[in-house]
């Protein structure tokens, strides 16, 4: 309460101090939730393509999706090469090739046999309602959702979606898993190749029939064989196909990312600073003020770690006073922006417990350490030469 007293003194002042580490911990927490969405999505897409490499026609430019056709015949030469243990013909085209697709991986359908896989995919999907695909499956009009188009269209298993103009029922949705599944709709070979056929050119579509159609080839590795080595081996094998391995994702997506983190870091770390300034200043200008309170203090008997106790405590409660407003007000603002994208999928935070943990940790560290100084200066004071000021 003798803190808190003190603290109230300067009512103005105090609030000013506080605001000013509010707005870095908002910052903080503001930009430290869009990082952890960055990181989130990024991790899930290391773990989606790790120990796979998927093969596309040469003249694709987009980086482990596959747009541009390609013949089903691919897969036998592929499944050919010494070291591949399998490989899976794929259709995977935009659901909305007009269409913004936010914050997130593009919004995708994506055909092939269900099952095909089984033998060799290793990462984890479960079900939140329904089942997955089966081989009974080609033939029909039938689609697995992600988790966020479920959501975004409103959707469960037994109802029914309309993509590109073709009434699919909904025969399962998947669990979130924070990558490429949660943004996909996973339909039977046959019904991918037809709404990709239908999209093509007539000059491609008069040279290559539907049941003939791919658009990329999943390569899975057999067990020992580095991914690295045999993508080199395929793009010698087969010159007409480019491969993207899970180490070529994480090159080309992680380097961006590091920059992006670096740069919200960094805008966040000069809020901090200017918060800190202005503890500094508070607390300085409060020694000064009480200098003749504090020579009182040494004269009856108080040490000196005591006096730096009682100051630093006042600018702890300062920087935790600023850090649980800012906290809040960041949480508030990433849970409202989160909620007006969800419907579009622009999801565009990830405010984790740790993070909001470390914000008011860090809040009130800075406020301590920037109160040290003047608590230092007060508590080296002479007491005659402080009870002597005016």
């Amino acid at each position: 309460m003798h803190t808190l007293r003190n603290l109230g003194r300067r009512k103005l002042r105090t609030t000013l101090t506080i605001l000013g580490i509010t707005i870095g911990i908002w910052a903080l927490v503001v930009f430290g939730a869009m990082a952890n969405k960055i990181n989130s999505l990024v991790e899930g897409g290391s773990s989606y393509y790790r120990d796979k490499i998927v093969v596309t026609d040469r003249s694709n430019v987009a980086v482990g999706i596959g747009l541009t056709p390609i013949s089903l015949s691919v897969a036998d030469e592929l499944a050919a090469v010494p070291g591949v243990a399998g490989a899976v013909p794929q259709i995977q085209m935009l659901i909305d090739p007009e269409g913004a697709q936010g914050f997130s991986y593009p919004e995708m359908i994506l055909g092939q046999v269900g099952g095909a896989d089984a033998a060799w995919e290793t990462f984890p999907v479960s079900y939140a309602q329904g089942r997955g695909l089966t081989p009974a499956d080609e033939g029909s009009d039938v689609v697995v959702l992600g988790a966020d188009l479920a959501r975004k269209h409103q959707v469960k298993a037994g109802g029914t979606i309309v993509l590109r103009a073709r009434t699919l029922t909904v025969i399962g949705v998947l669990e979130p898993t924070l990558t490429a599944p949660d943004t996909t709709a996973q339909l039977p070979l046959r019904a991918a190749q037809e709404l990709f056929w239908a999209s093509l050119p007539p000059v491609v579509r008069a040279s290559l029939p539907a049941e003939q159609l791919a658009s990329q080839v999943i390569v899975f590795p057999t067990t020992g064989t580095d991914t690295t080595a045999l993508a080199a081996t395929i793009d010698t094998a087969v010159p007409s196909v480019a491969t993207t391995t899970g180490k070529e994702f994480d090159d080309s997506i992680g380097s961006s990312t590091a920059i992006f983190n670096a740069i919200i870091i960094g805008v966040a770390a000069i809020s901090l600073v200017v918060g800190g300034l202005s503890v500094i200043n508070t607390m300085a200008m409060s020694v000064a003020e009480r200098t003749r309170e504090i020579g009182i203090k040494r004269a009856i008997g108080a040490t000196r770690r005591r006096i730096v106790s009682e100051l630093v405590s006042e600018a702890a409660i300062i920087g935790l006073l600023g850090g649980l407003i800012g906290l809040g007000l960041g949480a508030l603002l990433v849970a409202f922006a989160n909620e007006a994208g969800r419907a579009s999928g622009t999801v565009l935070f990830d405010l984790t417990s740790g993070t909001a943990i470390f914000a008011v940790a860090f809040s009130t560290v800075l406020g301590m350490l920037a109160g040290l100084i003047p608590a230092w200066n007060a508590a080296r004071l002479d007491p005659v030469a402080a009870l002597r000021y005016e």
